[in-house]
């Protein structure tokens, strides 16, 4: 398991509030206030991912700012995103007012003032995010360039933003099944996968590393892959026209991130698993072996089964049987 996690249920109804505001003033600095505080609930785990940490959080209506006087005395020298998930908030940050809606990212400088607070609308909404808090030093662009989209929401529902969006995500999902030593790899990818996004929002990718836009590559094309494992058609020309990259390098990237494991294989291995988790499942018992195959990109019974037996072992009749 990665972090620690903080459950308001889990301390006395009377230190609720205090216990969640020390905890998010250690990591970002800010006065909080919440017409709740008497009843107040909150979720949060604190996930360190080497000098990145992620925290994905559920509170109930409440207002944060963080104050001029504020960051002369304390600037942690961070950048703060917020990928929002549900509920509604208002964002005032460098000159700027936003209405922040789910499913948005926005960026906060804490070398600047700013001031988020919940929708009050008449409706008690818990408000539900992932923030990340990443050092400026590990992004490949001067502040003058960031300012430009501080305090704005941008989509995370296509793009780059949506696979930052996803990955972080994936984060609270599998926090219980990952390891502290996987963190450090992870906050390098969280690192890239912003780094791609800015340069996106900014059209600036010539300011990206090499390897941060080969990490963002490649998470683009692992991502195309999952979504379209169903087309018969897909194939490695089709990804590599999909990203507007060449045939050569798309291999090479393969070569580099999945131990030898082409491009053709992955997406072989993925369809038979796909297949195999609907032959195993009960509640498809009656859906013909061929109805499966074609679902999972598999017109032709004999490709079909030659690949089912290259990683199973049996052939789909055989495997449905035994786990059935």
């Amino acid at each position: 398991m990665i972090g620690t996690m903080f459950r308001s249920d889990d301390v006395p109804a009377e230190d609720r509030f205090d216990h969640w505001r020390e905890m998010l003033v250690q990591t970002r600095p800010s006065e909080i206030v919440s017409s709740h505080d008497t009843d107040f609930w909150a979720e949060c785990r604190l996930m360190p991912l080497g000098p990145v940490t992620a925290s994905p959080m559920s509170f109930v209506p409440t207002h944060y700012r963080r104050s001029a006087q504020m960051v002369r005395r304390f600037d942690p020298e961070q950048y703060q995103l917020t990928l929002l998930l549900d509920g509604e908030l208002d964002l005032d940050h460098a000159g700027r007012t936003e209405t922040l809606r789910p499913r948005d990212l926005h960026l906060v400088d804490s070398s600047r003032p700013f001031d988020l607070r919940s929708v009050d609308d008449g409706r008690f909404r818990v408000v539900k995010g992932v923030g990340v808090d990443v050092p400026k030093v590990l992004l490949p662009f001067p502040p003058h360039r960031v300012r430009d989209v501080l305090g704005q929401g941008f989509s995370g529902r296509e793009g780059v933003g949506a696979l930052l969006a996803d990955f972080l995500v994936g984060l609270d999902r599998q926090a219980e099944t990952l390891q502290p030593s996987d963190a450090p790899r992870l906050g390098t990818v969280v690192a890239g996968l912003l780094s791609a996004w800015l340069a996106q929002v900014l059209d600036a990718e010539a300011a990206l590393s090499p390897e941060s836009r080969q990490r963002a590559t490649m998470e683009s094309v692992k991502a195309f892959i999952l979504r379209n494992l169903h087309d018969p058609e897909l194939a490695p020309p089709v990804i590599a026209a999909a990203h507007h990259i060449s045939l050569s390098y798309l291999h090479r990237l393969f070569q580099q991130h999945f131990q030898g494991e082409t491009v053709a294989a992955l997406i072989r291995r993925l369809r038979v698993k796909g297949a195999g988790r609907d032959l195993a499942d009960p509640s498809l018992h009656g859906t013909p072996i061929h109805t499966i195959a074609v679902r999972w990109g598999f017109p032709r019974a004999s490709d079909f089964t030659r690949a089912f037996r290259s990683v199973y072992g049996l052939s789909p009749t055989e495997f449905r049987l035994q786990n059935l």
